[in-house]
């Protein structure tokens, strides 16, 4: 019998998995996006919400970004893990909020509990956006980002003012980040399947390592 090589004798032996799934982003992107644009279009007065918008948020905006984020998870990506389940379950939350009422379970939040509850989540975008600069993620993913900060704080301060005019200003700054999450999933897709630069990310480079 060959006797084994020092390394794996010595029990120092690594194992190096290649990961060959494809990059869940551009799904979760979508989800988002399409459903943020659809959602905003209502808020913005261009129609009334309904059931369509309802059926986005539980299916693409609420399960496609669900299974995107437990690919990322898979793939050891903590940021997109978080950021995909959590907004995954935001579109979850936010039906069954609007729903409940209408089947009989529990009452509406009224405009200063849904401010909060529209803050908090304001909150933890800001917490992701700095993520994107701190893992030097493309800046036009820290832009998607920044318009949801805006787009979240717009919409709690529409309902703590009471604000018809503030709620339509939302629902316009949201197509715009919907649009916005489109264009960085086209891109995505677009500069993949070309193997170059068709749709502008503004990727970062890394921060060298100092050599020891």
């Amino acid at each position: 019998m060959a006797a084994l090589p020092d390394f794996l004798r010595s029990g120092q032996a690594t194992i190096t998995v290649k990961t060959t799934s494809a990059g869940p982003g551009a799904l979760s992107l979508l989800g988002f996006g399409l459903t943020t644009f659809l959602l905003n279009l209502a808020n913005a007065g261009v129609y009334h919400l309904n059931s369509m918008i309802l059926a986005m948020g539980i299916c693409y905006g609420g399960c496609a970004q669900i299974v995107a984020g437990i690919m990322e998870w898979t793939r050891g990506n903590l940021f997109g893990m978080i950021a995909f389940i959590s907004y995954g379950f935001f579109w979850w939350s936010l039906v069954f909020t609007i729903t409940f009422p209408t089947l009989g379970y529990l009452k509406m939040p009224d405009d200063n509990a849904f401010a909060c509850y529209l803050f908090i989540w304001g909150l933890f975008s800001l917490i992701m956006l700095v993520g994107t600069f701190h893992k030097r993620l493309p800046l036009v993913l820290s832009w998607v980002f920044f318009t949801v900060v805006i787009l979240f704080a717009l919409f709690a301060a529409a309902h703590w003012t009471g604000s018809t005019a503030v709620k339509r200003a939302a629902g316009i700054e949201g197509v715009i980040c919907g649009l916005s999450a489109i264009y960085l999933a086209a891109a995505e897709i677009l500069n993949e399947f070309s193997g170059r630069t068709v749709l502008y990310v503004g990727a970062r480079l890394p921060v060298p390592v100092p050599k020891k």
